[in-house]
């Protein structure tokens, strides 16, 4: 199958495929964190977390989603010479997500409460974000890396987000307080349209698709496997110990 020439148009089908995919991104984390971020003092009751540094990760990964669709949008109106500029913040953006989601994700971790609306031991539940923030580091780089190639650079940019939705679709109305493998489920699912587009496309499933996705993929019950390990166990006891 012959891939789609898309350079130089606007509005392309392909340009219009990635912005509709950050808007549902997009959507999915307003929708998820509504109540406990976005629209909070309209949901004064519902379980919030109080340390501020909570609320500034939460800030941070909202101006990352923002940012995602100006990009995309950018990209969608030839404005390339201005994502580029833009993409040099997005680099920063992305490292101190890294750092300050890490301890956020400590600082849960040691309440004796756990993490707000998870069910689940503190220590066990640690391995869920700090496995985030390794692919979501991993794919970011291979992004920066591949920029040069556009079709590589955007699916592991549009990758590195897919990674973090499931902590919005997990806190969905209707779906929140399920089990952990239907938010994995539903993160899935959201593969599946890329997936579709590349062999559309392409004919075939293009590499950064078929590694990034099987790793998002993969990770979702390795995961879970770790965090009731021992080992798992042992270490987080040590990272929560330790001074932040």
């Amino acid at each position: 199958m012959a891939t789609l020439s898309v350079t130089g148009a606007r509005w392309s089908p392909e340009r219009v495929f990635y912005l509709s995919m950050t808007l549902a991104i997009a959507l999915s984390v307003y929708v998820g964190f509504a109540r406990s971020f976005f629209l909070r003092p309209l949901f004064p009751t519902w379980p919030s977390p109080a340390e501020p540094v909570i609320y500034l990760h939460g800030a941070l990964f909202s101006a990352w989603c923002v940012l995602l669709v100006v990009q995309s949008s950018l990209v969608t109106a030839g404005r390339t010479h201005v994502h580029r500029r833009l993409g040099v913040w997005g680099t920063g953006l992305a490292a101190s997500m890294v750092a300050l989601g890490t301890h956020a994700a400590l600082v849960a971790a040691r309440r004796p409460s756990g993490f707000v609306g998870v069910p689940v031991p503190a220590l066990q539940f640690l391995a869920v974000p700090l496995f985030d923030m390794v692919l979501f580091g991993s794919f970011v780089t291979l992004a920066v890396v591949w920029r040069r190639d556009p079709q590589a650079h955007k699916r592991w940019m549009l990758l590195a987000t897919l990674n973090l939705v499931t902590a919005a679709i997990a806190r969905w109305p209707g779906v929140m307080g399920g089990s952990p493998l239907v938010y994995f489920l539903l993160t899935d699912l959201f593969l599946v349209p890329l997936v579709l587009w590349d062999r559309k496309t392409r004919g075939r499933v293009h590499p950064a698709t078929a590694w990034g996705g099987a790793l998002i993929v993969v990770s979702h019950p390795l995961r879970l496997a770790v965090s009731a390990s021992t080992a798992w166990l042992a270490l987080a006891g040590w990272l929560v110990r330790s001074p932040l």
